[in-house]
């Protein structure tokens, strides 16, 4: 099981994603979670909640009332084309992460005892030379 804490900074970008593919409502989105996680997620309808008002006041995403195919009254959201950007950007940023946590995972050799030294180079040029 995956904790709230490990999970929270990536709700808004799982709930972006899934209305990329189609508008949604919270109970919709919340069983969709919870289907895809297969068991190692289950998110609280006060986070998606607050997930949901949050993107809406950025603008990410757009609220509206519709009937749901049970003809209950529900309130929808949609991706906004601000959020569709967002959303992009936020893929790109999270391969990255993936990339570097997986680099640390699972190539590193494990440290010995032994004192190291650690030498720094950068790219740019020196300040001080003239």
């Amino acid at each position: 099981m995956i904790s709230a804490d490990a999970i929270r900074g990536y709700i808004d970008l799982i709930v972006l994603t899934l209305l990329r593919q189609r508008p949604s409502y919270a109970y919709e989105l919340a069983k969709t979670i919870t289907t895809v996680a297969d068991g190692q997620y289950t998110i609280k309808q006060t986070t998606l909640y607050s997930a949901l008002k949050r993107l809406e006041t950025t603008g990410l995403v757009a609220s509206y009332s519709d009937t749901s195919d049970s003809g209950k009254p529900r309130t929808y959201y949609r991706l906004t084309t601000s959020g569709s950007n967002h959303l992009t950007a936020k893929l790109a940023e999270w391969e990255d992460t993936k990339n570097l946590i997986d680099r640390f995972a699972g190539n590193m050799e494990p440290f010995n005892d032994s004192p190291r030294t650690c030498e720094y180079h950068s790219t740019q040029p020196d300040q001080g030379a003239s």
